[in-house]
């Protein structure tokens, strides 16, 4: 069900840049269509790849936005907040109710945000919970709670995780970054969200080149993964300034222009200095 918020979070949040990126990774904890998870500001600083204060620039105008609802009273296993994502789980229960995939759920069982090895998310930072056995009340006004629900039900299946593990039941295949491709979907979203006019076509080609280098070396992971991680690079990819020194010498720069000499960029620098020596100084 994690894979549902995520996609509620890259298709319809309202949110952009490291806000929305810190928001996909809360999405991606998410056990069930209620939305509910917990985090740490140090783990999402590290999976966000941002600093302490954007990371809590970002929770705090997620929370205003309406879009986060933090849950002071219920702390995770490590001291970590509890988040509902309300807007998400709103739109999800409305699938739901206008004749989802999940089947009726069995009476008798109440959902529970603890559970057992079959649970379809880890922790962030490792560890079990340790109430296993409680229920998170929705906040009022927010969400849809069903009368019941299994551990073994649909909404709980697992799914692939995001660090690139092989032992997933998912029968998604896992594929390196290299291989993974520039979909439809993934254009669409570059339009809908202004990447591609604010980074133009040759911005966007860099940047996409430059994270494929820096993510070659990474464990393969499914193409969902993939995409989701390549959506929140983009994201953060600054806005090609004019007169900005092209920097050759970073991966995935953009290649040295050629020279009109024909000459290469190393033989280029070395007449120049040499024209230097000759020019006459009037000391002479």
């Amino acid at each position: 069900m994690s894979y549902d918020a995520r996609e509620w979070v890259w298709d319809h949040s309202r949110s952009k840049g490291t806000a929305r990126m810190v928001l996909a990774l809360i999405a991606d904890r998410c056990r069930d269509r209620h939305c509910f998870a917990y985090a740490s500001v140090p783990t999402l600083m590290k999976r966000a790849n941002a600093s302490r204060t954007a990371v809590r620039d970002a929770l705090a105008k997620l929370i205003a936005d309406g879009e986060l609802v933090p849950l002071p009273d219920r702390k995770g296993p490590r001291g970590e907040t509890y988040y509902c994502l309300p807007i998400a789980a709103e739109f999800l229960a409305d699938e739901h109710r206008e004749g989802g995939r999940n089947p009726a759920p069995q009476r008798g069982r109440n959902p529970t945000l603890g559970g057992s090895e079959s649970d379809p998310a880890e922790p962030f930072e490792g560890g079990s919970e340790s109430d296993p056995g409680e229920q998170i009340q929705t906040p009022r006004g927010y969400g849809f709670r069903p009368e019941g629900g299994a551990d073994s039900d649909p909404q709980n299946r697992r799914e692939p995780k995001v660090n690139g593990s092989k032992s997933s039941s998912s029968s998604a295949p896992f594929i390196s970054a290299i291989e993974w491709q520039i979909d439809a979907s993934a254009r669409a979203w570059l339009e809908r969200d202004g990447h591609l006019d604010r980074l133009g076509k040759q911005g966007l080609d860099a940047a996409d080149a430059k994270w494929r280098t820096f993510r070659s070396l990474w464990a393969p992971r499914t193409a969902d993964a993939w995409a989701a991680d390549w959506r929140a690079w983009i994201a953060r990819e600054h806005t090609p300034a004019p007169g900005r020194p092209n920097l050759y010498a970073l991966p995935g720069g953009t290649p040295a222009p050629a020279s009109s000499t024909g000459m290469t960029r190393s033989e280029a620098h070395m007449a120049a200095l040499l024209a230097a020596l000759d020019e006459p100084t009037g000391t002479e």
